[in-house]
């Protein structure tokens, strides 16, 4: 089956895009990106519907002057406007497919395909997204049931499957019930985006010491609980997660590339004592520090 693959690899990170043509305007998109920021190129079509799935990691969406992040297991249905799209990851990582359907180039009805899908791009598009609202719905079965097969599909029977799997999630999409309060729920102002950035950012920049939550609120000028909450929403995890994976991470990098003794990456990371730099190493990464190196 014919893809089209777009990939970059830079000192910022990485991505790979790979796109297949399913059916006449229906493009199924798999997506590899390990950034926390990416402009990708614009799209002529302004009236794109697009179904995101997320496998893992967090991507940034915004709609209007708020924002919302996709989590592992949900699934968004928007509207693209055409525009250059600025797209963020808060966790440096993310992986999941795109269903997009141009209004222009679709069947008006699927049903050509299979006579007892009798789904119109059109009436989903209203349906989700009238007056160019978006739609979340959380994670559960019936989503995961969909797409967890599309992550591994032998060659063999893609261009099939494919095809079996989008008039699939085409007749689920037209038969469930809406509800806004997963979008609600997960909404923040951009001002809100913006001090959880820069609270993310001063964490990964201090990460030889150690902060805590009333540190932070002085610094940012805001009340704990409203931090953490702000926090959790573009994160997907508390202050501490966060940066005990992020320097977790960072030292993993240290005992693959460097000399240092296992007690010096630990000091660089604000841990004096070895034994408990080793389990927060373990409860991230699965291995203790010195089985992680020996591994390498």
């Amino acid at each position: 089956m014919q893809s089209k693959t777009e990939a970059y690899s830079g000192a910022d990170g990485s991505y790979s895009v790979t796109s297949y043509n399913v059916f006449p305007g229906i493009e199924l998109i798999y997506n590899d990106i390990s950034l926390y920021e990416h402009d990708f190129r614009p799209e002529e079509d302004k009236t794109l519907l697009e179904i995101h799935h997320c496998r893992s990691g967090r991507m940034e969406c915004r709609i209007g002057a708020d924002f919302f992040y996709l989590a592992p297991g949900d699934l968004s249905i928007s509207l693209s406007d055409g525009a250059i799209s600025h797209s963020s990851f808060p966790t440096g990582s993310y992986e999941g497919v795109t269903i997009r359907i141009n209004g222009k180039d679709a069947p008006r009805c699927l049903s050509c395909f299979l006579a007892d899908v009798n789904v119109q791009p059109d009436a989903l598009r209203e349906k989700f997204c009238p007056q160019g609202q978006c739609f979340v719905a959380r994670s559960s079965q019936a989503i995961e049931h969909i797409f967890s097969e599309l992550y591994s599909v032998p060659e063999s029977i893609r261009k099939g499957y494919f095809k079996v799997k989008i008039l699939e999630l085409l007749l689920f999409l037209s038969a469930m019930e809406l509800d806004s309060s997963a979008l609600a729920e997960r909404r923040i102002s951009n001002t809100q985006a913006e001090l959880a950035k820069r609270i993310g950012a001063y964490l990964s920049a201090n990460m030889d010491r150690r902060i805590t939550l009333e540190e932070l609120s002085n610094s940012f000028h805001i009340s704990q609980s409203a931090l953490k909450s702000c926090f959790r929403a573009v994160y997907g995890e508390s202050v501490y997660s966060y940066i005990r994976a992020q320097k977790m991470q960072c030292a993993a990098a240290d005992l693959r590339r460097s000399e240092m003794s296992i007690m010096e990456i630990a000091g660089r990371y604000g841990y004096d004592n070895g034994s408990k730099f080793a389990k927060a190493f373990r409860d991230t990464v699965g291995m203790s520090p010195t089985e992680y190196r020996n591994a390498g």
